[in-house]
């Protein structure tokens, strides 16, 4: 562990020695038996770390590395420290760096440790409050860190990091007025008939949600949980020309369509975490639309206590329409002929929306009800078993899990079906291991005897028959991973 007493070490460097090969490799390798430099411990970078996830995708994680006794001190941080407060992050340690790498950029070549891109996303000075087995708590005077952390571990060799107050980075700018998440629907059926004529109706659409503000001639998209994914789908940019000066907000999703002009969740695969250079040629080669169904404030009004129809016919009024963004059509009554169509048209479902309801942001609300011709659910990825086979020495399946009212894992079932062998790969790349069973309860016994355990973190979709009795999804077949979820928001959909 990174913060833990090491005793007298010969060479606290001779891990990342043995990971490394000076001459295959732009990272810094003092060599074998050098001095250690010293300097004040007030020395942090973070640096955001993007590597090969299969032929065209790229996983992307960050790593904190705090200079103390002449090293850096590291921790891999999946999601990113936070700078808000807020929950906990994973923050997994990794073996000690030289100090030079505080200054380290560039291109790690494919096939060593760590291949792919590295920038500095942040670098600053921190000062140590505590420093022990069980606590790091520092202050960071960084760009983007500041203010007080702590950092502690949680079992089975992981730590989390927080953030503990609300300082802000010296000099940054006022926060941005607040995005709505968005709205989300119940699972359900269609309204009755004898109430058709109060609930209006759409289409429902395979891809990611993104709500787009623009302000100022200046387009943000956010995604379902607020992240800022803009980068990622430059193809939108033009949005803000097609308002005319205008300032809004709107409420879509982004797809990827296939052939046949239907959204295809697994096209869209290659495009929800990417951040680097390469977008602009992914974009180019396989590009999204965005898909607007509602409108939240027009030049600083906001109309997300307006009913569902006024805001729908506001938004058909603006006659938004552009070669990847269009306002998506909607139905006043006639339930049964827009699900019948959906289910003609290969798409995933309809849904209904309460013609008086207002939007309730972040919220899940009865008012929005998904109806879907395939069944699908969100799951949370605990451990795999082994392949047989050609698949003998790697990821066979997948086992799965959603979480309880308690926030519990609870297990669901195991899904070997769905994709390729690549995939399979790439996904043993984003999963960190632990030793034992994140999962509550007794698991079956044939499921442990072969189980490789990783932690909760990883959110995908299966689509599958029926929940069975005993709470197991039958005939489970994997669609992709949600990197727009994060587990907590993983529910049952009847």
């Amino acid at each position: 562990m990174p913060p833990r007493p090491r005793g007298r070490q010969a060479d606290p460097l001779a891990e990342y020695r043995a990971k490394r090969d000076p001459a295959r490799t732009a990272e810094p390798v003092p060599a074998a038996g050098s001095p250690l430099p010293r300097g004040d411990d007030d020395t942090f970078v973070v640096q955001e770390h993007h590597t090969p996830r299969g032929r065209t995708g790229e996983r992307v994680h960050w790593d904190l590395r705090l200079e103390r006794d002449g090293v850096l001190k590291s921790w891999a941080v999946p999601k990113g420290p936070p700078t808000e407060q807020g929950p906990s992050r994973l923050a997994v340690p990794t073996e000690d760096h030289p100090l030079e790498y505080a200054s380290f950029s560039g291109t790690i070549a494919a096939g060593e440790y760590g291949g792919g891109h590295v920038t500095i996303w942040d670098a600053g000075r921190y000062a140590t409050e505590k420093w022990d087995d069980r606590h790091v708590i520092v202050t960071f005077d960084g760009s983007r860190l500041a203010g007080r952390y702590a950092m502690f571990p949680v079992g089975d060799g992981a730590w989390n990091i927080r953030k503990l107050d609300d300082t802000r980075p010296t000099g940054a700018p006022p926060p941005e007025p607040e995005v709505p998440l968005p709205m989300l629907a119940t699972a359900g059926e269609l309204p009755p008939e004898d109430e058709d004529d109060r609930w209006g109706y759409e289409f429902k659409w395979d891809g990611v949600r993104a709500v787009a503000a623009v302000r100022g001639g200046v387009l943000g998209l956010t995604s379902r949980k607020g992240t800022d994914i803009t980068v990622r789908y430059p193809e939108v940019a033009k949005l803000p020309a097609a308002l005319a000066g205008h300032d809004a907000v709107v409420d879509g999703e982004i797809v990827a369509m296939d052939e046949q002009g239907r959204p295809d969740f697994g096209a869209l695969q290659n495009r929800m975490h990417r951040t680097g250079p390469e977008v602009p040629r992914l974009a180019a080669a396989k590009p999204v639309t965005f898909l607007v169904f509602d409108l939240l404030a027009w030049d600083g009004e906001d109309l997300t206590g307006r009913p569902y129809a006024d805001r729908r016919q506001r938004l058909e009024a603006l006659g938004l329409s552009g070669h990847r963004w269009v306002a998506t059509p909607w139905f006043r009554g006639g339930g049964q002929g827009v699900h019948a169509a959906s289910q003609e048209n290969g798409l995933e479902g309809v849904v209904a929306k309460r013609l008086e309801s207002p939007y309730r942001p972040g919220l899940r609300s009865p008012d929005w009800r998904k109806i879907k011709n395939v069944r699908t659910q969100s799951v949370v990825v605990g451990g795999w078993r082994p392949g047989q086979g050609r698949r003998a020495g790697g990821v066979g399946s997948l086992l799965f899990g959603v979480p309880d009212d308690e926030g519990r894992l609870v297990y669901a079932g195991h899904v070997g079906t769905g994709f390729t062998d690549q995939d399979l790969r790439d996904l043993e790349r984003m999963f960190t291991g632990r030793r034992t069973s994140p999962f509550h309860g007794t698991l079956p016994r044939d499921v442990t005897r072969d189980a490789h355990w990783v932690e909760p973190d990883l959110v995908g979709e299966v689509a599958y028959a029926v929940w069975t009795a005993d709470g197991r999804l039958r005939h489970p077949s994997w669609k992709g991973v949600r990197d727009d979820l994060e587990p907590d928001d993983v529910v049952i959909e009847p």
